[in-house]
């Protein structure tokens, strides 16, 4: 597939937007230094050095056997407009786009550092910016995950902690998001805390059943040369 979509500005991840993640990591949020859950919204940035068009084959960082998928929408901001113009309200956001948020898989509750989630490539980035008249609520957007063919997830954004909306809004109460920023609405994981996983050979393709609009994100993952 041809991409016809590339960011041109920053790309923020947020950590921590779903449920289940949520719960997983509860107990270890009243642990030391913090001593508390997340007040905010905790977000993350995903260099330019990681974006990878939708269809391109993605390197494995060496000496990392696998990596975890993280299936996500992405809100951009409008070019036309900045967010103290817009504060808290959606008329800022041109439209959404599918996203692989790849990462080099750790077991920390705490932020983690840019080796695991900013090495080369590790963002897969959907063909199309799909409308917010095309995409509906995002809250009922729910999105399947296939490794080689085989549905390895399916994330249903009626369980994020935050809706598009509300992170949006949070999010703009200690940052101005501007022109062009895309910010992730965050990932699941399954059942056991963890996120699905591909290696080197697997081919990772994410769609969004019912919106056609969104088309698949699909990425080959291959071995360092």
């Amino acid at each position: 597939m041809t991409a016809t979509f590339m960011p041109a500005g920053t790309v923020y991840g947020t950590l921590l937007n779903s449920q289940r993640e949520w719960q997983h990591w509860a107990a270890q949020m009243e642990q030391p230094p913090h001593k508390g859950a997340p007040r905010a919204p905790v977000l993350y940035v995903k260099t330019a050095n990681t974006w990878s068009a939708c269809g391109a084959a993605i390197s494995m960082p060496a000496g990392v056997p696998e990596l975890e998928i993280g299936a996500t929408v992405a809100l951009v901001i409008r070019p036309e407009i900045l967010m103290q113009q817009a504060r808290s309200t959606m008329d800022c956001v041109a439209g959404y786009v599918l996203l692989n948020d790849l990462c080099v898989p750790h077991a920390s509750y705490f932020r983690p550092p840019v080796k695991y989630r900013c090495r080369d490539g590790l963002l897969g980035i959907g063909a199309h910016l799909v409308t917010p008249q095309q995409a509906g609520d995002p809250s009922g957007l729910k999105l399947q995950v296939r490794v080689n063919g085989d549905l390895v997830q399916t994330v249903d954004f009626a369980f994020m902690r935050l809706s598009a909306a509300q992170l949006l809004a949070e999010v703009s109460e200690f940052m101005t998001l501007q022109p062009h920023d895309l910010l992730m609405l965050g990932c699941d994981v399954l059942g056991d805390g963890n996120r699905p996983r591909a290696r080197a050979g697997d081919l990772v393709e994410i769609s969004a059943p019912g919106r056609p609009a969104f088309g698949s994100l699909s990425n080959n993952l291959m071995a360092q040369p």
